[in-house]
């Protein structure tokens, strides 16, 4: 049980002990008083009487991972090319200003504008829903539950489409063009590789795949980081990253999400902007799974927003580094990534001794 002192004089935090969230009746194990400023320790708590599960922690780490994931991505690529740059939440404080702002709607665009980025935003926070935190479920999870993710990520997808679509802008429909052929060519991807992944462990649901997925030889830490190569790039992909788009490029001819948005303003643009933070959140939260295993709560929590910082950092060094794919090379590049699933997918076989 959390509880709070709403006392002028005093306000006291209660901090739970993860460990023993099992029991029907939680203690606190420590109590700080905000004004003494020791309440900053406390980042969030759940309200919740019974937390056999944690079935909201995976949710609550990825917000909590989105908030710094995309600032160390550019606080990285600033020291790469020498310069200071702004600092990890500054992202967060932009998409707290946009929030603040009024929104603008062009004549010629109908309600399905007005929606999509709504629809969009949902999606992933749908999505985020599905994905466990080591042994525990997400708040939705069922056999089968990793084609809903996809397919919710692509409704979200779609709405971003016709949005884009809806204006009439043909700048908008080309790069919609493209945001549409990339998720398509990545789509294969991701299912011959969780397809793999049931193979491999006998289940069809993230928590069951994730619980007894053990990566106990050289073989299979191989095909671990495989795994983790191609969904950072489908992370990549979704959120039109380097090799595939430059989110900085001010030449419309050869965007492809930015120019999606260019007649989103104020609170729609926030939403749109969040949704890409928490995709990449997101897809962190998933390579996390592949290798925590069934460590405890109190070196998985730890490790996951190591494991995010070192994602954000990787995809730092890839955009500093890495020049952008010429536009008619970025579909080979993609479809290379189904190759790679498939050579997980063989791997599987071999492991799983259904190899002939």
């Amino acid at each position: 049980m959390v509880k709070d002192s709403f006392r002028k004089e005093e306000t006291f935090c209660f901090i739970l002990n993860l460990n023993e969230t099992r029991n029907t009746q939680l203690k606190p194990i420590a109590k700080y008083p905000l004004s003494q400023g020791r309440g900053g320790e406390v980042i969030f708590y759940i309200l919740k009487k019974q937390l056999n599960n944690h079935i909201m922690l995976s949710l609550v780490l990825i917000i909590l991972a989105a908030t710094f994931f995309t600032g160390i991505v550019i606080r990285t690529k600033s020291i790469a090319s020498g310069r200071k740059g702004p600092g990890i939440y500054q992202p967060l404080k932009d998409v707290i200003r946009l929030f603040r702002k009024g929104t603008v709607y062009s004549e010629t665009s109908s309600f399905v504008f007005r929606i999509a980025p709504t629809i969009y935003f949902s999606s992933v926070f749908v999505a985020m829903l599905m994905v466990p935190f080591g042994s525990s479920k997400g708040l939705i999870s069922f056999n089968g539950d990793f084609i809903f993710f996809a397919y919710v990520l692509g409704l979200g997808k779609f709405f971003s489409i016709i949005g884009a679509l809806d204006t009439g802008s043909s700048f908008e429909g080309m790069g919609a063009s493209r945001e549409a052929l990339y998720s398509m060519f990545a789509e294969p991807a991701f299912f011959i590789l969780m397809g793999s992944l049931a193979l491999m462990t006998g289940h069809t649901s993230f928590q069951e795949i994730f619980a007894t997925l053990h990566l106990g030889s050289s073989i299979t830490y191989a095909l671990g980081v495989l795994a983790a190569f191609v969904f950072l790039m489908i992370a990549m992909i979704e959120n039109s990253r380097m090799p595939i788009d430059d989110p900085k490029t001010h030449l419309e001819l050869t965007m492809v999400h930015e120019v999606m948005i260019l007649d989103n303003s104020g609170f729609d643009l926030g939403l749109i902007l969040t949704a890409g933070y928490l995709k990449f959140a997101l897809y962190g939260a998933i390579i996390f799974n592949l290798f925590s295993g069934s460590i405890g709560y109190g070196y998985a929590i730890p490790l996951f927003f190591a494991m995010q910082a070192f994602l954000a950092i990787v995809v730092g060094i890839i955009e500093s580094f890495m020049a952008r794919s010429r536009m008619n090379h970025n579909a080979q590049f993609i479809v290379v990534l189904s190759s790679v699933a498939i050579l997980i997918f063989f791997g599987a076989l071999l492991v799983s001794g259904k190899f002939i």
